[in-house]
């Protein structure tokens, strides 16, 4: 047991780097199996009111034949490596889901062998669990680059999640820092599981007895600072990424230095806050209908670290500003600084009833110290003085005041990432 125990604290250590366990989780019904695919999903996070919801994360093996610059786990690097097997990873799964220390897993693993030879193992793991443990609960399974499309097909049949880690959004950057990867062999699987799960929702909708195939979907994650590409190119990426692989989300992971190689950038930290302002403008793309051309240009290819990217975007459209909240559309309300999805949905149904005016909009939600320099209500402008660009950056400047880059890393925190985004 001893033996186990250290092989698992190595495993879990070397997984750490990978962002993209997080998930909206799945819709998987399970009666009499144990555990459960909840709609709410489980992650490695805090929630609002301090429960954790947890999610076991480990490799099945930290032994690569790879040697990418950017990875703890390169096959030139000096630490401990150790494997599980199949069975030793149901086993924990279980006895850890029992103990209620987690909801569910995410397994992940370094390719020691051919790509076919290493997904076999990782599918006998997901096959043991569900058909031998009989376990219901959430699993999130990272798919090989190069294996065989039927080994694809058969990993979304136990999986809840696929995913497949991009990590660099440019073919340059891949054949500069992971010479033996290439974006064609990781595209293919992403292909081949989008595909998949279009078929298999196609096909439920015309009966619920349809086997479900990777019911969450498929994720990626992108290291951000590690390789020399601008916000702009990993959004327009990312947004690429979401329109032909329909994939749930892209996740960043910023660069932690693990490697002195020269053709690394020496960061003296973690790129945090640019990571932080990258999720804020992810969530632009994909929840409040923005473009990432809109977001960042040639001019601007880069995130301002000291205000979000809708009060970036604001800025340089200060044409379009201000807002008369009693008559603008709900993708008009969207648009604006301290106005989120609910509140502009409240806004919209509040109207119904009766003219607005600006004492009525902090109830429904809308933060009005940023809201109100882009505002109209019944004609009356919500701020006062001049309207310049220079004295509205001023007044939006957010906690990451200048120079927050050089500050100790740190885990951000979730919910002031969405009360700042709206």
């Amino acid at each position: 047991m001893s033996d186990l125990i250290q092989k698992v604290a190595i495993l879990a250590n070397s997984a750490k780097y990978d962002a993209s366990c997080a998930s909206s989780g799945s819709r998987r019904k399970n009666r009499k199996d144990l555990g459960g695919g909840l709609p709410a999903g489980v992650c490695h996070s805090w929630s609002a009111d301090g429960r954790c919801i947890s999610l076991l994360k480990l490799l099945y093996s930290n032994r690569c034949r790879y040697n990418c610059l950017y990875c703890i786990n390169r096959s030139s690097n000096d630490l401990p490596r150790t494997a599980l097997s199949p069975r030793e990873v149901a086993e924990v799964t279980v006895n850890f889901y029992r103990r209620n220390y987690i909801e569910g897993l995410f397994l992940s693993t370094a390719v020691f062998d051919a790509p076919d030879t290493v997904m076999e193992e990782m599918i006998a793991c997901l096959r043991l669990l569900r058909q031998t443990y009989r376990f219901g609960g959430y699993i999130h399974l990272k798919m090989v680059p190069g294996a065989d499309p039927l080994l694809v097909q058969q990993a979304g049949r136990y999986a809840d999640r696929l995913s497949v880690n991009v990590e660099l959004p440019t073919p340059e950057s891949l054949c500069r820092f992971a010479p033996e990867k290439s974006h064609a062999a990781i595209f293919a699987p992403m292909q081949q599981a989008s595909e998949l799960i279009r078929q298999s929702r196609s096909e439920r909708q015309r009966t619920r007895k349809a086997p479900e195939y990777a019911p969450a979907g498929q994720s990626t994650q992108l290291i951000v600072g590690a390789s020399p590409e601008s916000d702009r190119t990993i959004l327009a990426f990312s947004e690429q990424l979401y329109r032909q692989m329909a994939l749930k989300r892209v996740y960043y992971s910023a660069y932690v230095p693990v490697s002195d190689d020269s053709r690394l950038p020496a960061l003296p930290l973690p790129p945090l806050w640019r990571e932080h302002r990258l999720y804020q403008a992810d969530w632009l793309l994909r929840c409040y209908g923005f473009t990432a051309a809109e977001l960042l240009d040639a001019v601007h290819p880069n995130c301002d670290l000291n205000i979000d990217p809708k009060a970036g975007w604001a800025l340089r459209n200060l044409d379009r500003f201000p807002v008369e909240v009693n008559r603008a559309d709900y993708e008009t309300l969207l648009r604006v600084p301290g106005i989120g999805i609910r509140s502009a949905r409240r806004i919209i149904r509040a109207r119904r009833v009766g003219a607005l005016h600006g004492d009525n909009l902090a109830g429904l939600g809308v933060v009005m110290k940023r809201a109100r320099w882009f505002l109209t209500a019944r004609g009356r402008f919500l701020a006062e003085g001049p309207w310049r660009e220079d004295r509205l950056y001023r007044k939006l400047v957010g906690p990451a005041a200048l120079g927050a880059s050089q500050v100790a890393p740190q885990q951000l925190d979730l919910f002031s990432v969405v009360a700042e985004q709206g």
